[in-house]
């Protein structure tokens, strides 16, 4: 950027949609602290927001995405704990149901939509 370029700051509904994703994406860890939590409220987020900032909707199906994916591979390793791989599996998964929702929400604060990785796709 050269010096008579200014960085304009970002309009204030660009601003109201980069908080909301932020919080929907840390919203999954609201699980560890009620159970249950991290799956209902990314949901009410979603719900109130979706109409009044569409540009929440690719964090949703992002964040869904992820619970459904999450849920399956519980569920999987749940199944594995039988052969004993499945107990690391699980504390695998406990690791990145933390980190995935962090880096989602530091991506959505910069503006961008960051797909986890290991997500499934039913959302598009």
């Amino acid at each position: 950027m050269d010096e008579n370029q200014t960085e304009t700051p970002a309009e204030p509904e660009d601003r109201e949609t980069r908080n909301w994703a932020m919080a929907l994406h840390l919203s999954l860890l609201s699980g560890l602290v009620v159970p249950l939590a991290g799956l209902i409220v990314p949901v009410v987020i979603y719900l109130i927001k979706k109409d009044s900032l569409p540009g929440l909707v690719p964090h949703g199906h992002v964040v869904f995405n992820w619970i459904v994916s999450a849920l399956i591979y519980a569920v999987v390793s749940l199944v594995l704990v039988v052969v004993g791989i499945g107990i690391l599996l699980l504390a695998a998964l406990a690791l990145l149901s933390i980190v995935f929702p962090i880096i989602g929400g530091i991506k959505a604060t910069e503006g961008e939509v960051w797909g986890y990785p290991l997500s499934i796709r039913f959302f598009k």
